[in-house]
């Protein structure tokens, strides 16, 4: 057991930390704010990647389960907001929140079967739910123009009071992504994180506790549904246009490698991993021809030191759960 020294000595270095990455993040967010237009734009996308990890990290990181086809409810999330807003007349704010909606209830549908499934057939069988969504999204030109796309979106806003500018809409979508982190903390350390926190370790060892797996299962895809539509809508509104490459495979592989980078199964880990992934190839962006080869190698070193993930580094900041933070099965 630990001293009541110890601890006092462990907690002021853990808000120390705490602060100190909380000042880095600040000073990160008004150089920004101070510089041309196009690093604005590229910690925007970071901030909806933010949130999209975030929901794919609470099905695969809080749960233990392999998903592939979170892309499909961001396609959900764009197009729909895309169609609402430029077709209908509809306020960004709720088009938003209807498109989370809506994906909800999708995500119920198609979980309440495909759930069944284990392991790599659970991850196939969410891969063809992504493959669906993008061929949809193709084909049905006469709702989402195919690849042609929609243009003229409206920017992020509520009811009269937009945010015209890339900065502030900038602002808005750090502000959303924090919002997100806390949500899916306080979602993991309340008696349903708990509950998920079992499932991944045994699904045999919680239906024995009493956990009804399947049920917690679906509502941990709804969960990370809605986060996936929420982070679709923000980027349809934050660049103005949509087309379907924007929820194809590379979707995919770009969440899941700020996933594990960042750390999987972690509270700020999808924030972390999506911010260091989307600088990395601007800060290598001197190094011309070798860029490519310079930020795989990158890549590779992070996951060969920090194996599980960048977040492992600082466990006293609570990234990875701090003896007062860790999720434990009951």
């Amino acid at each position: 057991m630990s001293s009541p020294a110890s601890t006092s000595i462990e907690a002021g270095r853990g808000f120390g930390l705490k602060a100190a990455v909380a000042a880095a993040g600040l000073a990160l967010l008004a150089y920004v704010l101070m510089s041309k237009g196009y690093l604005v734009t590229v910690i925007g996308f970071a901030a909806i990647y933010a949130v999209f990890c975030t929901g794919l990290n609470f099905f695969m990181g809080y749960t233990g389960q392999a998903s592939f086809g979170q892309s499909a409810f961001a396609a959900i999330g764009g197009y729909g907001s895309a169609i609402l807003c430029t077709d209908h007349g509809w306020e960004p704010a709720l088009a938003l929140v209807a498109m989370m909606a809506l994906s909800g209830v999708v995500a119920f549908i198609v979980g309440y079967p495909t759930l069944r499934l284990r392991g790599h057939y659970l991850a196939m069988a969410t891969f063809a739910l992504g493959l669906i969504a993008y061929e949809i999204s193709i084909e049905w030109t006469d709702l989402t123009q195919g690849y042609m796309g929609y243009s003229g979106i409206p920017p992020l806003g509520i009811g009269p009071y937009s945010l015209p500018t890339d900065k502030a809409q900038l602002v808005a979508l750090v502000v959303v992504a924090l919002f997100g982190v806390w949500i899916a903390s306080r979602l993991r350390h309340s008696r349903f994180g708990r509950a998920l926190a079992a499932i991944a370790g045994s699904e045999s060892a919680a239906m024995a506790l009493g956990v009804k797996v399947s049920r917690y299962k679906l509502l941990a895809f709804v969960v990370a549904s809605l986060y996936a539509s929420a982070a679709g809508s923000l980027f349809a509104h934050f660049v103005g246009f949509i087309s379907p490459e924007v929820f194809g495979t590379q979707m995919v592989v770009l969440s899941f490698t700020m996933l594990y980078l960042g750390g999987v199964g972690t509270i700020w880990g999808p924030l972390i991993g999506a911010v260091i992934v989307s600088l990395l190839p601007e800060a290598m962006r001197g190094l011309k021809e070798l860029q490519d080869v310079a930020y795989t190698a990158a890549l590779i070193l992070i996951l060969i030191f920090a194996p599980k993930g960048l977040s492992g580094l600082a466990p006293l900041i609570g990234m990875r759960g701090a003896p007062d933070a860790q999720v434990k099965p009951r």
